[in-house]
């Protein structure tokens, strides 16, 4: 492997542009970038971006240079304009090869180099001139095409596996509906009431002090949230933490997690994770909230789960989304006062929750496949740039 500095490997694309309305529908903002994928699911805005925005190229590789630890990296779909907190990347193509780069660009050994160097501390940001001077080791050229074919098998796998869930995911969300749905509710009579009702008072996260020397305690923060309702266990921090609040806000077996802080203007706040139980012990960081059923004889807590999970998806937090600069947060206790609940039979409630369990086996079959994915791509590069 030849070592290059990174201004040899990559063209950082500077033209800009001031929108226009039309530009609208071919924005891509950071909030549109998701990590753990190259693909861009989500794209545009409702009125034109304010500001110089960078013009982006179908093929380009898309790298968020601000709060970089979020590890975006996408590649551009089509022509339009990318976010100024982002950069445009191009291949130098005698160096490494176009179906390569974008592999190079997401994988960990470069982006764990790449957040050293941020700077500031409310939004750390990476500067071109800092960025540049990097190096990095790259494959010969004759060996690229092979082991970018290997990437991008690996890649289309794991996105067939992301469809495969997304499809469980909306079974689920179907089959609550139709169980517990407004016109059944109503039908049946069930009683409806807050979901604070039914819940202890929310208890806020800790964030501590930093593990200096390896003993303190897993945290879960919202990069652990995942879209489909699971905690993703990779990249756990750990953290210094008195006893009296471990003992107090260790996560037990049916407690639910909710997003305080975070979201984005196309990714609301208030998602929700289920927490299923584990040997380690878990806390959870200052951006979120637990939810824990106060009465199991009258709600379960995978039902409550469903149902906030269910909200979310249909925009029921979007209501209560206070933006303040830049960072959206929930206003908690309103939302959890004005979004009502349907209180079935529990005989009823458990039936769904059997339906529950049983797709709960394919997603997690779907989702050790992914984890079995991730690591044979990520031991793949970096044996190839590391």
């Amino acid at each position: 492997m030849v070592r290059y500095k990174f201004d040899e490997i990559a063209i950082n694309s500077t033209e800009k542009k001031k929108p226009v309305e039309e530009d609208k529908y071919t924005y891509l903002g950071l909030d549109h970038l998701d990590s753990g994928t190259l693909k861009v699911s989500r794209f545009g805005a409702d009125v034109a971006p304010i500001g110089e925005k960078l013009i982006m190229r179908k093929g380009d590789v898309l790298f968020g240079k601000r709060r970089a630890y979020q590890k975006k990296v996408a590649i551009a779909p089509f022509d339009g304009i990318f976010s100024a907190h982002g950069m445009v990347l191009r291949p130098r193509t005698d160096v490494i090869k176009p179906k390569l780069f974008p592999f190079f660009v997401s994988s960990n050994h470069f982006l764990d180099e790449a957040i050293k160097i941020s700077v500031g501390s409310l939004s750390p940001t990476i500067n071109w001139r800092d960025l540049k001077d990097l190096e990095f080791n790259i494959p010969p050229i004759e060996k690229q095409d092979v082991l970018a074919d290997q990437l991008w098998a690996m890649e289309e796998t794991k996105e067939a596996y992301n469809q495969l869930l997304i499809a469980t995911d909306a079974l689920v969300k179907s089959q609550f509906i139709e169980m517990f749905g407004d016109e059944v509710t109503e039908i049946n009579g069930w009683r409806t009431v807050p979901v604070s009702d039914i819940i202890y008072k929310p208890l806020s996260g800790e964030w501590g002090q930093e593990d200096v020397d390896g003993t303190g305690i897993s945290v879960l923060r919202t990069t652990n949230f995942t879209d489909i309702g699971e905690i993703s266990y990779e990249d756990v921090v750990s953290r210094k933490i008195k006893d009296n609040k471990i003992e107090q806000k260790a996560l037990r077996s049916g407690d639910i997690l909710i997003e305080k802080s975070g979201g984005s203007d196309t990714k609301p706040v208030g998602r929700v994770v289920f927490y299923k139980g584990t040997v380690e012990q878990y806390l959870f960081n200052n951006f979120t909230a637990l939810l824990r059923v106060n009465n199991p004889e009258l709600i379960d807590g995978r039902y409550l789960f469903q149902f906030l999970y269910n909200s979310y998806c249909t925009g029921g937090t979007k209501l209560y989304d206070n933006k303040t600069t830049g960072i959206h947060n929930l206003k908690l206790l309103d939302y959890l006062s004005n979004t009502y609940i349907p209180l079935p039979p529990l005989a009823l409630q458990k039936q769904f929750i059997n339906f529950l369990e049983s797709t709960d086996k394919s997603k997690f079959a779907l989702l050790q496949n992914i984890e079995k994915l991730e690591q044979c791509r990520n031991a793949l590069m970096q044996k190839s740039f590391g």
